[in-house]
């Protein structure tokens, strides 16, 4: 395929380190690659098999993988993709992702969280979607758009009670859920508000089970 005149007269620049070619130059997507999240989401302690869930959690979801931190090239990618309108990183952020992972059921269902509306016409794309669907095309799995937004507030800069305070409100099944396993797809994970809340919705639609993938984890405050 061509390149568009666009992309040729302004090439991209890598995000961490400036070299002109691609928005993530290969080697800081090893760098990102050979750092392999080793926690939990949910509470930073050891886990095993490079999953970042362990055992002693109750929640909708019952397995869970990272790319890695949100800090360095990792941030830069993603506060370009969300904040500077570069589209093109979600292959980018779907290839990281398709790396993190293990080898998956050809059954699983490929969810985004879902992106409030002010946001998506501000970006002009629905970035978790996009990733979702994407890292669905790269392992041959089905994408489903199965959650809706039912509320539009912005969780960004909200406390941790405000978070949950707000996503046990924000998400329904557009359908009911077929009875087996779904991925559910977000960029980054905070307080772990939004994607519990969001798999309760796909388990309360009669999912069986729900897994979940995330590009980045936000830095615990200390």
């Amino acid at each position: 395929m061509l390149e568009s005149p666009l992309r040729v007269l302004a090439p991209h620049y890598c995000v961490s380190c400036d070299t002109i070619g691609q928005i993530l130059c290969m080697y800081c997507k090893y760098n990102i690659e050979s750092e392999q999240y080793e926690a939990c989401l949910v509470c930073s302690g050891p886990v095993g098999g490079g999953e970042a869930l362990c055992s002693h959690h109750i929640l909708p979801y019952s397995r869970a993988w990272c790319v890695g931190e949100r800090s360095a090239a990792l941030r830069a990618l993603l506060d370009q993709y969300k904040f500077e309108r570069a589209k093109d990183a979600y292959h980018e952020l779907a290839q990281l992702l398709d790396l993190s992972l293990p080898v998956l059921p050809e059954d699983v269902v490929v969810v985004p969280v879902p992106t409030i509306a002010p946001h998506i016409r501000r970006r002009g794309f629905d970035h978790t979607a996009l990733v979702a669907k994407e890292l669905a095309k790269r392992r041959g799995l089905i994408y489903q758009h199965a959650i809706e937004r039912v509320t539009t507030t912005s969780q960004l800069g909200k406390g941790k009670r405000d978070r949950r305070k707000q996503a046990a409100q924000a998400f329904a099944c557009v359908r009911p859920a077929q009875p087996g396993r779904y991925l559910l797809i977000d960029d980054i994970f905070t307080t772990g508000a939004t994607v519990e809340f969001a798999a309760q919705a796909l388990r309360d639609a009669g999912a069986t089970e729900v897994w979940l993938a995330i590009v980045a984890r936000q830095p615990l405050e200390k």
